[in-house]
């Protein structure tokens, strides 16, 4: 063969490989969700979630100094109370589950990225993401309250709030309290576009947040619409979002990218509970390599476009990298 094309002379060896590599996933990407209840000395494995626990205070903290020996700075923590109301009045509480979580964790790791995941959904006994009325979620008389939880998650030291209810005008409330309330340095990671999804399915037996009456499909997006996507990223850049997220991330890679080529601030994905849940099953029955199909997702949720990935593997990822390195 004369002149023949030979794109295999790139792929070699592994040396060429990693010289050409075009995407490369990073520890500073990665951010590791985390659940914290009350009480002590609990750590107690979900249920479905492989890898995954409840952790108390005390726990979190021993959890987070693992994390950080291996380079994972960042986190974004969801608190699962000790009773429920109409209102989720814990998630607002000052001395609610995540805001003592928050509170210790900055007192022991003053440098640590601390996200917190604002909503009402796991606080309230209907299991929705705000007020109900006659069977119906009411968006405007939601804000408020969805405001004071971000409020009170700064005040207890967060860095980043991220709201995920998809109530409208969210962002723009949030920005609002934060700001009348000098919390000016608080970034929003809005949960932009969150699709109705059924890969959340761990994750709301894990939160207990599963919704006591019909379904979340009047707040939460169509998974057949893609110019949605668009406009509630936009609708979220104009009322002050700082960063946006995609959520779930592994069936929606298109829309990572379609949001990544329309909007310019910083992009987030979530690889959610399903995803993870569905790659751990699959590896414990021996049709999946763990390590190969961990990296290789976490790639293309970084090739289509995310410049932040939640992902439950980011422990397990900061591990490989420094083996693989």
């Amino acid at each position: 063969m004369i002149n023949a094309k030979r794109p295999r002379r790139l792929r070699d060896t592994e040396t060429i490989r990693k010289l050409v590599r075009e995407t490369i996933v990073h520890k500073n990407d990665l951010v590791q969700p985390l659940f914290v209840v009350h009480g002590q000395k609990i750590r107690k494995e979900i249920t479905g979630m492989p890898g995954q626990y409840h952790l108390s205070v005390d726990e979190l903290l021993e959890e987070v100094k693992e994390l950080t020996a291996v380079g994972i700075n960042a986190i974004i923590l969801f608190g699962l109370p000790e009773s429920k109301d109409t209102f989720g009045s814990e998630a607002y509480d000052p001395v609610g589950i995540v805001q003592q979580a928050v509170r210790a964790l900055r007192e022991a790791f003053p440098e640590l990225l601390i996200m917190t995941d604002v909503c009402l959904c796991q606080y309230t006994d209907h299991g929705h993401c705000g007020i109900v009325e006659k069977g119906r979620i009411l968006n405007d008389e939601s804000l408020e309250l969805i405001a004071q939880v971000a409020l009170t998650h700064a005040e207890a030291g967060a860095n980043i709030v991220a709201p995920s209810d998809m109530m409208d005008g969210r962002v723009a409330a949030i920005r609002h309290k934060l700001d009348r309330n000098d919390y000016h340095h608080v970034s929003i990671m809005s949960y932009s576009v969150k699709y109705a999804s059924a890969f959340y399915g761990p994750f709301r037996q894990a939160a207990g947040s599963s919704p006591q009456f019909g379904d979340r499909r009047s707040y939460q997006m169509d998974p057949a619409n893609a110019r949605d996507a668009l406009r509630e990223a936009e609708l979220d850049v104009e009322e002050g979002a700082d960063m946006l997220m995609v959520k779930p991330a592994l069936a929606y890679l298109d829309i990572i990218r379609e949001v990544k080529r329309h909007v310019s601030l910083p992009l987030g994905a979530y690889q959610v509970s399903g995803e993870y849940a569905m790659i751990k099953n699959a590896v414990q029955q021996g049709l999946l390599d763990h390590d190969q199909i961990m990296v290789e997702t976490l790639t293309s949720i970084k090739r289509a476009g995310a410049d932040v990935i939640l992902t439950y593997f980011a422990k397990e990822m900061a591990i490989w990298i420094d083996d693989y390195e």
